[in-house]
């Protein structure tokens, strides 16, 4: 038997304005779509799904005592992080405050994607 993970789903509410963002900052092509509500890209063997949900309300950054707060999040690999941060935002993201003390910005950096989630863009030698 063989199990393997093929990709992930993250809700939101719009899954096409994250599907956008994701397959411009990655580069990765849509593969799939169910209407306007769930849109997957993929890369290779792995995926990315997105499912709008009405209900969805984004996380909490940085973490609050009885607040909703991320679960999970990417790890991006960069070789130019003030640079990958450039182009995050332009396409939609914004910088995460406060961000991680003690970590060399040029090397972290803590985002926002359109819909709230967390994600990190990193230094691909860390």
């Amino acid at each position: 038997m063989k199990i393997v993970l093929g990709g992930i789903c993250l809700d939101c509410r719009d899954a096409e304005e994250l599907a956008g963002f994701y397959s411009e900052l990655l580069g990765w092509p849509e593969v799939y779509r169910d209407g306007p509500e769930w849109i997957a890209l993929r890369q290779g063997d792995f995926g990315i799904s997105f499912q709008a949900e009405e209900w969805y309300e984004p996380p909490v950054w940085p973490e609050q005592p009885d607040e909703l707060t991320k679960m999970m999040h990417f790890e991006i690999a960069t070789d130019d992080v003030p640079a990958a941060v450039e182009r995050a935002t332009l396409l939609g993201a914004r910088e995460a405050a406060p961000q991680p003390s003690g970590r060399d910005p040029n090397q972290l950096r803590v985002m926002l994607d359109p819909a709230g989630h967390p994600f990190c863009l990193c230094n691909d030698d860390a």
